[in-house]
């Protein structure tokens, strides 16, 4: 059990504070924070002068082998999009095209400081191969569309998939069931989703209310509103991560809130395809456990969390024309504590305490950007980008050492992925 000394780290705590001290890390758990006691001997040392030691980000929705598809249908209306151009873009994927895709994004996750994400795709054992190669960690979910001609074979999958990699990877591995919106899976379709989540034991993720379109056709054919019609079929007791929740009404985050239900807010990706401004001021007033997220990198275009954290720190801001609302700290808290409770692993990580999973982002401070060093979360939420990430750390091992990644032949993913994704959209 190797044990890691990260020494004179300022700390973030999860309040937004920043204190200078010492993490102790023992195997895959934060051991101590603050002095460490003369009888602890670390096998490695690590100096943390000039870093800010952050939890590592968690990105709460993506589809990450959709980094194959970045750049290739961008500036279009999202059903415009799926429809014409990256379902039948999907329908040549195989699955060594989504184990490198995969890779891909997880490079770029873990060089821009996230530690954990919660991924909606297909093929998922190649995704929980990556995973358990890169030494992520990951909530997964194998997507699920009742109107396509393999509903029945993915329901089965998702079985298979729950049975064979839930806590895997030394734990790193969680599984959800991922039905993938109201209008791809019709109602029946998602009550024998809500059967298996039960036999089973599992929560559900799910994309929801993103557009005025998809709440529109759902009030039209169901006479409810998409959070209303998974109150009525049972989704939302199962345990739910909703995806996006930009046209919500306070009627349903009354719902939303009596069910517990976790949102992912993806800034970017609704701005780009201009599915609209969620209202997460309401959502959090409302006592509502909302995380951010990136979307996959063909509607981002990138898995910068630490972008994510500024545009949701300024977008509503000036969508209310209120500089009060979400704050740098709250902004931040959504990418970390919050993300990590909104995926069902709130005393896992997201937090940099003892007890907690060593998942650990070392922010590279020696920077003009850096300066003069008044407020070091303001500096994060506003002034900091992915390139002063210096030393990623998940579950206690380094799989990011002075901006190398030690588990990802880089240059090969990147040969890997240009060809395959050069291949899937010609």
């Amino acid at each position: 059990m190797e044990k890691i000394l990260l020494k004179n780290a300022e700390i973030l705590g999860v309040n937004g504070d920043v204190k200078l001290a010492d993490i102790a890390v023992e195997g895959s758990i934060i051991a101590q924070v603050g002095e460490i006691s003369a009888a602890w001997q670390a096998d490695r040392i690590i100096d943390c002068t000039d870093m800010l030691a952050v939890p590592g980000f968690v990105n709460t929705h993506t589809h990450a082998a959709m980094t194959l598809f970045r750049s290739y249908a961008d500036d279009m209306q999202l059903m415009d999009w799926l429809q014409n151009k990256i379902w039948p873009a999907e329908n040549n994927l195989v699955g060594e095209d989504v184990y490198w895709g995969t890779l891909l994004s997880i490079a770029e996750m873990v060089k821009s400081g996230t530690t954990t994400f919660a991924d909606m795709y297909f093929h998922m054992p190649e995704v929980a191969k990556a995973v358990a190669e890169s030494g992520m960690r990951a909530v997964l979910a194998r997507g699920m569309a009742g109107v396509a001609p393999n509903a029945e074979q993915a329901l089965a999958e998702s079985e298979d998939f729950f049975n064979q990699y839930h806590n895997s990877a030394d734990g790193r591995i969680q599984v959800m069931l991922g039905p993938h919106a109201p209008y791809t899976c019709p109602p029946e379709y998602l009550k024998r989703v809500v059967t298996l989540a039960q036999r089973i034991g599992a929560e559900i993720h799910i994309h929801l209310s993103e557009t005025i379109g998809e709440v529109e056709e759902c009030q039209k054919k169901y006479g409810k509103s998409p959070i209303a019609l998974m109150q009525e079929l049972g989704v939302l007791d199962c345990g739910v991560l909703a995806a996006h929740c930009v046209h919500v009404s306070s009627d349903d985050i009354v719902l939303m809130k009596a069910a517990n239900v976790r949102v992912a807010h993806n800034p970017g990706s609704n701005m780009k395809l201009a599915s609209g401004i969620a209202p997460v001021p309401q959502m959090l007033a409302a006592g509502l456990c909302v995380g951010l997220g990136t979307d996959g990198a063909a509607s981002n275009n990138n898995l910068d969390m630490l972008e994510e954290v500024r545009l949701a720190a300024m977008l509503h801001k000036v969508h209310t024309l209120d500089p009060l609302v979400i704050p740098g700290k709250t902004a931040v808290a959504m990418a970390t504590s919050y993300g990590a409770q909104a995926l069902g692993l709130g005393k896992v990580t997201g937090t940099i305490a003892p007890g907690f999973k060593a998942d650990i982002t070392l922010f590279n401070m020696h920077a003009p950007h850096w300066y003069p060093r008044n407020d070091r979360s303001s500096l994060l939420a506003y002034s900091a980008n992915s390139g002063d990430v210096h030393t990623v750390m998940v579950n206690g091992k380094i799989i990011l050492d002075n901006k190398r990644l030690t588990t990802i032949d880089e240059e090969q993913v990147l040969y890997e992925a240009n060809k395959r994704g050069l291949r899937l959209t010609k």
